[in-house]
């Protein structure tokens, strides 16, 4: 059997393990699975929970199909299992009865689908399976990416070393330049620090992407799946909530690459301040009004204006993107039925803006490393980020003069305060 799966996708060889304590099920799904068009497979039937695992840790087969009662066991176990021996490739667990919550939590555990025996066909089948090594795929392609990445960065290292090596020969060989060359080898050294720097930053971040892009991604094949399931008018509140969890996670996979573009673009230098004339009132409504309709339910965003000047001078790009980071954080780590503050100060040569909530806050020892890049929180590691937020509006306050503070006490809130001085168009 060929190793890659993208290739035997196209040879149309796929091998799949059944796990399934029942032999009539067996027979029946292996029926099945016989009556799928164009593809050929090879089925080999475990019918124990304990010699399913077994065979699972030798990782020869392209998709596990794995009944979800295995007698004293269930299809969670195997999912835990999987993970523990970093088993990547495709589970889809079969069950004799649909239930929303499994459904649901099994995704969590890192099931590529869950399908109801009883509404198994071929299609179904074949889509699932389809849906299920592609997504595999993708996640292949993103470690790849990774791995020449880290290969790259490797040998620019390298060249860049053996640069410094050079000039530090040419110092003691040549006593008439060494003021020079030292300039130059510190100049150099600098240069590879920094070359250093930014390509560890952007390992990291594909890193930290494969691993966090591959949860939405399950989410939202899954919920694809299912919105085909459920085209009966009884089950349109299934559908609804299956549609809210796609555009959920792709509002957390859009977050993920504004963070990394933001960051990419600040390192590049290629972000700068542009002042002008702003309704600094106006923008926090309607911010307000948009932010609004990504609040989990019950939450609300209340806004608190006081100033008389109805133009400010400041970049209003910048304010902009940083209130839309602090309020997401807001709502991300705030429960539902809760309440949001944005709060608008304009007095006498001062500018304060304050987002405050009523969320799960920040532990207090780790407070000091809330700025820092990539840094999460101990009580936020469930819930999906990137660690670049704070930093990138840390950085934006930096670029227009300006202070940001914070004070947070955990299980009661957090409020982060944005200070900046008056400035006319003549400064």
């Amino acid at each position: 059997m060929n190793s890659l799966t993208g290739e035997i996708i196209e040879e149309g060889l796929i091998s799949i393990l059944l796990i399934d304590d029942d032999e009539e099920d067996y027979l029946i799904t292996r029926d099945i699975i016989e009556d799928i068009n164009h593809k050929k497979f090879t089925v080999d039937w475990i019918d124990s929970y304990e010699e399913g695992i077994r065979i699972m840790s030798h990782k020869i087969h392209d998709v596990y199909l794995v009944d979800y009662r295995l007698g004293a066991f269930t299809g969670l176990d195997v999912l835990q299992h999987a993970s523990e021996i970093e088993l990547e490739r495709p589970i889809i667990l079969l069950t004799g009865q649909g239930d929303l919550e499994i459904d649901q939590l099994s995704t969590v555990k890192g099931a590529s689908d869950y399908l109801v025996k009883n509404e198994l066909t071929p299609d179904r089948l074949e889509r699932s399976m389809r849906f299920s090594i592609k997504q595999y795929t993708n996640l292949l392609k993103i470690k790849q990416l990774n791995q020449d990445l880290e290969e790259r960065v490797a040998a620019r290292t390298d060249a860049l070393a053996m640069a410094v090596q050079k000039l530090e020969k040419q110092i003691k060989d040549n006593k008439a330049k060494e003021e020079q060359l030292k300039k130059s080898e510190e100049e150099l050294r600098k240069a590879l620090a920094k070359e250093q720097e930014v390509n560890e930053l952007k390992s990291r971040f594909v890193s930290m992407a494969s691993h966090e892009f591959r949860t939405p991604l399950a989410t939202i094949l899954s919920s694809i799946s299912l919105i085909q399931k459920y085209d009966k008018a009884e089950y349109q509140d299934r559908k609804t909530k299956h549609i809210n969890r796609v555009r959920s996670n792709v509002h957390a996979l859009n977050s993920i690459l504004d963070d990394f573009l933001s960051l990419s673009k600040l390192e590049e230098g290629k972000i700068s301040t542009h002042m002008e004339y702003v309704k600094l009132r106006e923008m926090m409504a309607d911010l307000q009004e948009e932010m609004n309709l990504q609040t989990k339910p019950g939450q609300k965003i209340i806004l608190d204006y006081e100033g008389d000047e109805e133009y400010l001078w400041m970049d209003g790009h910048l304010i902009r993107n940083s209130l839309t980071n602090l309020l997401s954080n807001a709502i991300k780590y705030s429960a539902e039925e809760s309440i949001i503050q944005m709060i608008g100060r304009v007095k006498d040569t001062k500018i304060s803006i304050t987002v405050k909530d009523e969320g799960i806050g920040v532990p207090l020892e780790e407070q000091i490393h809330l700025f820092e890049r990539f840094f999460r929180a101990r009580n936020v590691t469930h819930i999906k980020g990137t660690g670049l937020g704070l930093s990138i509006v840390k950085r934006y306050v930096d670029m227009l003069g300006g202070e940001i503070t914070f004070h947070s006490v955990p299980n009661e809130g957090t409020s982060f305060t944005i200070h900046l001085s008056k400035r006319k168009p003549t400064q």
